[in-house]
């Protein structure tokens, strides 16, 4: 592993084939809705696939992200030469303003691989927030029901040439996601951890650093979130002075 982390050179060369533009609208949509025209703030902003479409809506966005990497891709992008954006670990890097948004999306709150980290996530966000400021996270329920009794491991994809498995360890919360692509005749694997973490885990991380849950659904579309749903768009908020 490099200086970036798990997402070097090679992963950031190819982070954006995965995009999904629908996904991406919507994500954009409402994060635009949320944050009122900002500004906001993006930890791990990586190569810009959110923070640049949100900020052609019109929203002042700004970023936090540990691999230079990803950020050399967004400063390539039109419109992303010049958006503030910080080198580092966003569960310590203090931006020198305050947001009336602050997002994480795509599991990214996984890749902080100890409950410690992940709870100082929430404490740097809502530090960042202003009064009535709003913290949102994009992320995966964890998926244990649906493996079998005695098994650690489910492929969540795989195409012809990708194979896709995560691998858990329920005792321990932990989940390294294996990915296999066939690269001119052979399997190139890329093996990344997280620590899997339930809504309600969340929920009281938000209240140990001085928030509480405001919205929760099953999509960025605002579906009603039920104990089917395979992952969440949840937001929390900071108090008003008032408050």
């Amino acid at each position: 592993m490099d200086e970036d982390g798990y997402f070097g050179e090679a992963i950031a060369a190819r982070y954006d084939e995965g995009t999904n533009p629908a996904e991406v609208e919507a994500a954009v949509g409402l994060l635009a809705d949320l944050a009122g025209g900002g500004p906001a703030l993006e930890l791990a902003i990586g190569t810009g696939r959110i923070a640049i479409p949100l900020a052609a809506r019109g929203v002042e966005v700004h970023g936090i992200d540990l691999s230079r990497a990803m950020v050399r891709r967004l400063r390539e992008k039109p419109g992303g030469a010049d958006m503030p954006v910080k080198i580092g670990d966003m569960t310590q890097v203090r931006m020198d303003a305050t947001y009336r948004l602050v997002y994480l999306v795509f599991n990214t709150i996984g890749n902080l691989t100890s409950q410690d980290a992940q709870v100082a996530c929430f404490q740097n966000a809502a530090a960042h927030l202003e009064p009535g400021g709003l913290f949102l996270i994009e992320t995966g329920v964890p998926q244990l029901r649906r493996l079998p009794p005695g098994e650690t491991a489910r492929v969540f994809g795989h195409t012809d040439t990708y194979w896709g498995i995560d691998e858990y360890d329920p005792a321990t919360q932990g989940l390294v996601s294996h990915h296999l692509t066939l690269v001119d005749g052979k399997y190139e694997v890329e093996s990344i951890p997280f620590r899997s973490v339930w809504p309600s885990e969340l929920d009281l991380m938000a209240r140990l650093a001085g928030m509480h849950l405001r919205d929760r659904w099953a999509d960025w579309d605002r579906s009603l979130f039920t104990g089917e749903s395979r992952k969440h768009v949840s937001v929390w908020a900071k108090p008003t002075e008032a408050q």
